[in-house]
């Protein structure tokens, strides 16, 4: 390992790291409840979020691959930053939405690209085959920063009651990884060799390959098992936050403070705890050989729904701590899928349109993540949080598992 592979190895982590040190997360449906939003009123947001963000993702990535790279990645900080101001600044719930729209945007013009980047830096010194341990250790530092911020958060807001002014501490990293990307290494713009090209031949190419790609039934596959697992996670694991403040009230510790003050202690550590384990569960991920099959991909997703299934089951019958405990089962099983289907991904295209396969995934996600969420905010209004995390957990484990009962037929009656 070369002085020079190990200080882009090093930028890559310190990207990972501050994109997650996002002090809001662990505290934004609260936030949002503590405003007066309903359940399903933050569902429809949250599909706002998904459905600006899937507009702008197949062209944010062909910009990527046409454009460079970095210029495209370091504007979507920009777009993050601008949602982050107008969350401190306004307390109007229409406002709230143009800053779901800014961050749904941030999001289309991220995804993808820091992968491709990736990519295209093992692909320049033949080192493609590492792309899962590569991609895995550098997340676990993206699941460390969030374990940080969710306990710098915590105490952020115990010392000031309010949650307005993590928005406003949210854009200082943001504004320093604007600065890093824009200098990360020409070269991962994957420009040098189109440069005698016109833009316009280029875009041709990248659509050409794109769709040749897509419509390779096992990529398909790959990006299908990919998508669903993550869109579930992104649409119900805020909900872990009014299950924390419940929690709270059962807990004789700290009494002598108020709800707000004791929830931002106990939100932060769980925070803190289950993103500090996911760091480790992404950093291990290159250690599994999943071989040439799908058996590791199709059971994680359906472990992972099961696990959601139980921790509704448990909500519902007052153990709110084993939910926590199955919500955190859900996201390791998430951070040990993401580098291993990024691995099987990189294998299956070229690179030099892997930014933008990488955003038709991440539209298929932001799609699938967007009806999740109303489907969870409507469930939630009416039936509570348990009963909406059992039915759309035990829905998606049959919309995942019936389409493998032919498969298991055809396999039975082979000879």
């Amino acid at each position: 390992m070369t002085g020079k592979r190990d200080f882009q190895f090093s930028k890559f982590c310190a990207y990972g790291f501050l994109k997650n040190l996002r002090f809001f997360e662990a505290f934004l449906i609260v936030f949002l409840i503590e405003r007066g939003i309903s359940y399903t009123s933050i569902g429809v947001l949250y599909a706002v979020r998904e459905i600006s963000a899937n507009l702008l993702e197949i062209p944010s990535g062909i910009a990527a691959d046409v454009l460079g790279r970095r210029k495209t990645l370091a504007g979507s900080f920009l777009l993050y930053m601008a949602s982050f101001l107008i969350f401190y600044l306004f307390r109007n719930p229409l406002l709230f939405a143009v800053a779901f729209i800014f961050y749904g945007a941030g999001e289309a013009f991220r995804s993808g690209t820091h992968k491709g980047m990736i990519a295209d830096y093992l692909k320049g010194r033949g080192e493609q085959a590492l792309m899962s341990a590569y991609y895995g250790r550098t997340r676990s530092w993206s699941q460390l920063g969030l374990a940080l911020s969710s306990l710098a958060a915590g105490f952020f807001v115990f010392l000031s009651g309010g949650y307005d002014s993590i928005f406003l501490f949210s854009t200082v990293p943001y504004a320093i990884n604007f600065v890093l990307i824009l200098s990360y290494p020409v070269n991962l713009d994957n420009r040098e060799e189109n440069a005698s090209k016109g833009k316009r031949e280029k875009v041709k190419e990248v659509l050409s390959e794109t769709i040749h790609s897509i419509t390779d039934r096992k990529v398909f596959k790959l990006i299908n098992l990919t998508a669903l697992h993550t869109a579930y996670l992104k649409a119900v694991k805020d909900y872990i936050q009014p299950v924390l403040v419940a929690l709270v009230l059962t807990l004789p510790l700290f009494k002598e403070y108020n709800t707000d003050q004791r929830s931002a202690l106990l939100i932060g550590v769980v925070y803190f705890v289950i993103y500090f384990l996911t760091s480790i569960a992404s950093a291990s991920a290159g250690k599994i050989n999943p071989g040439a099959n799908l058996f590791i991909p199709v059971a994680t997703l359906l472990g992972g729904l099961a696990a959601g299934a139980a921790g509704g089951l448990f909500l519902m019958a007052g153990y709110p701590l084993l939910t926590v405990f199955f919500f955190l089962i859900i996201h390791l099983t998430e951070n040990l899928r993401k580098p291993l289907m990024t691995g099987y991904l990189s294998e299956q295209v070229n690179s030099s349109i892997l930014t933008s396969v990488l955003s038709v995934q991440s539209q298929v996600k932001t799609v699938l993540t967007a009806l999740i969420a109303l489907i969870f905010g409507f469930a939630a209004d009416r039936r509570g949080v348990g009963e909406a995390l059992l039915f759309v957990s035990a829905g998606l484990i049959l919309f995942s598992v019936l389409p493998l009962f032919p498969k298991l037929r055809k396999k039975s009656i082979a000879p």
